[in-house]
């Protein structure tokens, strides 16, 4: 079978997790080829996502670069036993840009999902008229079946709020958010609505930033930190208008969880929070 020309974020996870253990061992590409019978290039591409591996390689792998982690072990195991076609947002494959499967595979697989709003609201906790005006507000203007596409994959997302255990969600939103008149001051108003009746869920935390806040500027554009099934498998994705980034270093994961920290410390608290928006929807 070829090389994928676009593996999916937890293809190329399952990959860059064999390459950093490989290099914590000290294994050269060559060594590891040699173990499993084949060739550099090959493993460049299990690296990289573009080629899948079985679960006895994993455990081959795992045991040649001294990896004694059994939970990290299983859980790339259960990544490569995933294929195309088994979860609903490959529907959109071809459809939709790559960044949006993206975000629906974090949700989906998260213990746990925290979000970190400018002037937006989480794609999950938004209606369906606020999505359609948001979209239709895109610069270039987008065709409508493109909108309308992007809007149906928002709210299956959605799903995910369905399940006899949803993962923890903590909402952290900008107050420039809520007073984005988006669709006009009706759809504008349903959408506050909507979120002070999903923050009255047990598994959902909405926190909110008033612009009173003299401490906190750091908010330039939509954070997603969605945890792992264990902690390595932790993943950051920024977004902005354009394009969208999934970060996994070590390192941008700790600075993420202290952004996500201080943001939280100069948020109001979750019943503070809602009385916020019930005041600010009154005004619409």
């Amino acid at each position: 079978m070829p090389p994928r020309d676009n593996p999916t974020a937890r293809q190329a996870r399952l990959g860059g997790e064999l390459r950093k253990l490989r290099d914590r061992a000290g294994k050269t590409a060559r060594e590891a080829a040699g173990l499993l019978s084949t060739d550099q290039a090959r493993i460049s591409h299990i690296e990289a996502g573009r080629i899948g591996v079985s679960e006895e390689r994993i455990r081959k792998l795992a045991f040649f670069y001294a990896c004694g982690d059994s939970a990290l072990i299983e859980a790339l195991c259960a990544i490569s036993r995933e294929h195309r076609g088994q979860y609903w947002w490959d529907e959109y494959r071809g459809v939709l840009l790559p960044g949006f499967l993206d975000v629906a595979e974090l949700e989906h697989h998260a213990t746990y999902l925290r979000y970190l709003q400018p002037v937006t609201f989480p794609g999950i906790l938004q209606t369906e008229d606020h999505a359609q005006a948001l979209f239709n507000s895109a610069l270039p203007k987008l065709p409508a079946d493109e909108v309308e596409a992007r809007v149906e994959h928002r709210m299956r997302r959605q799903s995910i709020l369905d399940r006899s255990s949803p993962p923890d969600i903590e909402a952290i939103v900008h107050e420039a958010a809520l007073r984005m008149r988006v669709g006009g001051r009706k759809v504008a108003r349903k959408q506050l609505e909507h979120l002070i009746e999903m923050s009255e869920r047990p598994d959902i935390m909405l926190r909110i930033i008033p612009f009173a806040n003299e401490d906190f500027f750091h908010l330039t554009q939509t954070v997603l930190y969605a945890g792992g099934v264990v902690p390595q498998l932790d993943t950051v994705q920024i977004d902005n208008t354009y394009d969208g980034r999934l970060l996994d270093a070590v390192a941008e994961l700790e600075k993420h969880r202290t952004l996500f920290d201080f943001a939280e410390q100069a948020s109001l608290e979750p019943a503070e929070s809602r009385s916020f928006i019930h005041h600010i929807a009154r005004e619409f």
